[in-house]
């Protein structure tokens, strides 16, 4: 069987060759944890830019968490996005499913704590910010990782994903300025069935891709 992806990092260094240029002081690339870094990294490596995290969680169907009620994102004012396609069906209300998001940011704060020991996060106003996850499904934490972007003023949003299904993408393309996605099957299964590898990617390699990638830039403001 042949997927169109060996692994995480073989997806980012695919998406980085279908990446424009890209210019190392105006831009950050911003993964969704976890999964999205190992990509994300890749595309740092190849460019020398920065990285940063956008902390979102997914808001999952009680009994059946894959399905994507919403997703709840991290910031001044934690916000949360509701899937409105599950929304009909599901039985709940937007109150129920933003009370479940409320629930999730304990999470989120311990991951921010964790993940960022001594990084100084790059600022993104006025940049262009590459978005990076390791695939979609139904969207619902991407869209609010965007919603959540947008606020902060940046000059620009690129959407880099190995793969979705074909009708997110003009979701995605509301939110975003530009949208590479290398993989779009009609009969999407799953991001898992893109990769011959996938993995769940642990706390320990986040860390350590943000620390590589925070050494990799201060090594270059060095050498300038």
């Amino acid at each position: 069987m042949t997927f169109p992806f060996r692994d995480r990092r073989d997806a980012g260094r695919k998406l980085a060759d279908a990446l424009p240029a890209l210019d190392p002081e105006n831009t950050v690339v911003v993964a969704l944890p976890r999964g999205g870094v190992s990509v994300a990294e890749e595309i740092c490596r190849r460019f020398h830019l920065p990285l940063d995290l956008v902390f979102v969680r997914k808001i999952g169907m009680p009994h059946q968490p894959e399905v994507a009620l919403g997703a709840v994102v991290d910031g001044d004012a934690p916000e949360v996005i509701v899937n409105p396609r599950i929304l009909e069906y599901s039985g709940f209300t937007e109150d129920d499913i933003a009370e479940m998001g409320r629930q999730l940011l304990p999470e989120i704060e311990r991951r921010k704590m964790l993940y960022l020991q001594g990084i100084r996060r790059p600022t993104l106003r006025a940049k262009t910010v590459v978005v990076v996850d390791d695939g979609v499904a139904t969207g619902a934490t991407l869209r609010a990782s965007l919603t959540a972007l947008r606020r902060v003023k940046p000059k620009g949003i690129i959407v880099a994903l190995p793969t979705a299904p074909p009708e997110t993408l003009p979701m995605m393309a509301e939110l975003a300025d530009e949208v590479i996605c290398l993989d779009r099957p009609r009969a999407f299964r799953a991001v898992g069935a893109a990769y011959a590898s996938f993995p769940q990617t642990q706390d320990a390699e986040v860390i350590a891709a943000l620390q590589r990638c925070a050494q990799w830039n201060k090594d270059r403001d060095a050498d300038q």
